[in-house]
């Protein structure tokens, strides 16, 4: 029997947060439970209208990713705190869902090689506000990183994408054959790249959205014979049917039966490099213990900005993680202190954007909800009803909020600069006064 395909996504927001955006949906007429591998997955019920157009969605409160998708980060398991490198990483999917894991005070590096691809990536986890990723450009199978020096490795290379024939039937003609070679091959030289920056005891979680054989399990086969790599064992999580390997020898890697999972087809395998220590032969203490700091000389140079350069804008940078704000162009970035640290800058290696810089200081992007104060008026500069010429604006009508989206300007204090716009308290967005009257604007 076939079970139903239902769309799934991901809260994006600190812990305390999920009940509000629950409540959100909710409020809206979406339904939806939780998924059963993961606290942050939930899965739709209910879908008045596409779930991309929610408002949720649109202030970067959920990601929609197939359940599937999902799997390959949780198998990596980063620990809080850790850094994570993520070879192939656009659209983001998993590169955000890392950002999750490892926490604030962790890192992610998203590679896209694509510099369309890039964009894509960088609008994703821009719309998140996941500040402890950072992304860059470069072939995934020729970075400009140490040897050794990732205990966690994210790769999700190109491949035929036969497990998503139910949404692109297309992909069955597309990719048969011969054509199907060059995708092995790059496959091969990723995953050797993969094995030479691994510490000794690193791990990393090779996954597709391919049902094909020669993707999946010979190219496991082929780390642990001609890379050395030992297969991990996974568990397989609730809430999916696997079937079992096609290949002997594959023991403990997961294959997602499609048709009884409710998924895409997928396949995950989790390798290690061998090595002695702690767990995983890794010290279980330190999660960047295995990627020292570089010299000075090899680091991104960034003449970080004062406090001062933060006008009054109702946001409290101290809400940032550990890191430096720094000015490139007319732009002002966050660059996490991990990222800084131990990132060469032979990377070229991007921030996190946080808004124009000029002549009159940092003007935040609208959508920087991670500085907005929370619970509204607290951990902020200017106490209970916003700091200095700010503000708190709370709506409780979801209608009402989609209305300033779509253009309609509702009353503001006249000495406002600027408002915080909140949903029974949920951080939104930073919203723009003229004439005391408040009003979204992008940008």
């Amino acid at each position: 029997m076939t079970a139903p395909a239902a769309r799934s996504f991901r809260i994006v927001c600190p812990p305390g947060q999920v009940p509000l955006v629950e409540d959100l949906l909710r409020a809206q007429g979406y339904g939806f439970e939780p998924e059963p591998f993961s606290p942050w997955c939930r899965r739709l019920t209910e879908e008045p209208r596409p779930l991309g157009g929610s408002l949720a969605a649109f202030f970067g409160l959920i990601y929609i990713q197939d359940r599937s998708s999902m799997l390959p980060p949780l198998a990596l398991a980063p620990e809080s705190g850790a850094a994570v490198l993520d070879m192939c990483a656009s659209p983001g999917s998993k590169t955000g869902f890392l950002a999750q894991l490892v926490g604030p005070d962790g890192l992610v590096v998203g590679n896209e090689p694509n510099h369309t691809r890039l964009a894509t990536l960088r609008q994703n986890l821009f719309t998140l506000n996941l500040v402890n990723a950072v992304t860059c450009s470069h072939p995934g199978e020729a970075l400009p990183l140490p040897d050794g020096s990732w205990t966690r490795i994210q790769l999700d290379p190109p491949c035929s994408g036969w497990g998503t024939v139910e949404r692109n039937p297309s992909v069955l003609k597309l990719w048969q054959g011969d054509k199907v070679k060059p995708l092995i091959g790059i496959q091969r030289l990723l995953l050797a790249e993969a094995a030479r920056l691994l510490a000794p005891g690193g791990r990393v979680v090779f996954s597709t959205c391919t049902t094909n054989v020669h993707e999946n399990e010979a190219q496991v086969l082929h780390a642990r014979d001609e890379l050395g790599l030992e297969i991990v064992p996974l568990a397989p999580p609730p809430g999916f049917v696997f079937a079992e390997p096609e290949l002997p020898g594959c023991e403990g890697t997961l294959r997602v039966d499609p048709e009884r999972s409710g998924a895409q087809g997928f396949f995950i395998a989790c390798l290690r490099k061998p090595g002695t220590g702690g767990q995983d032969g890794l010290d279980d203490a330190d999660p960047l213990a295995h990627c020292p700091p570089l010299p000075d000389a090899d680091r991104v140079r960034a003449d970080a900005l004062p406090a001062s350069a933060w006008p009054d804008t109702g946001l409290n940078p101290a809400l940032l993680p550990d890191g430096v704000v720094a000015p490139f162009g007319d732009t002002a970035y966050f660059l996490p202190r991990h990222a800084l640290e131990r990132l060469p800058a032979a990377l070229r290696w991007r921030g996190y954007p946080l808004g124009k810089w000029g002549k009159d200081g940092i003007r935040p992007s609208p959508r920087l909800r991670t500085l907005m104060p929370y619970p509204a008026g607290s951990a902020g500069p200017g106490g209970e009803n916003g700091p200095g010429d700010i503000a708190l604006l709370h709506m409780d009508d979801p209608a009402d909020i989609a209305g300033v989206l779509t253009g309609r300007s509702i009353d503001a204090p006249r000495n406002a600069t600027a408002a915080l716009l909140y949903w029974r308290g949920l951080p939104l967005a930073r919203l723009r006064v003229k004439g005391g009257r408040a009003l979204w604007a992008e940008r």
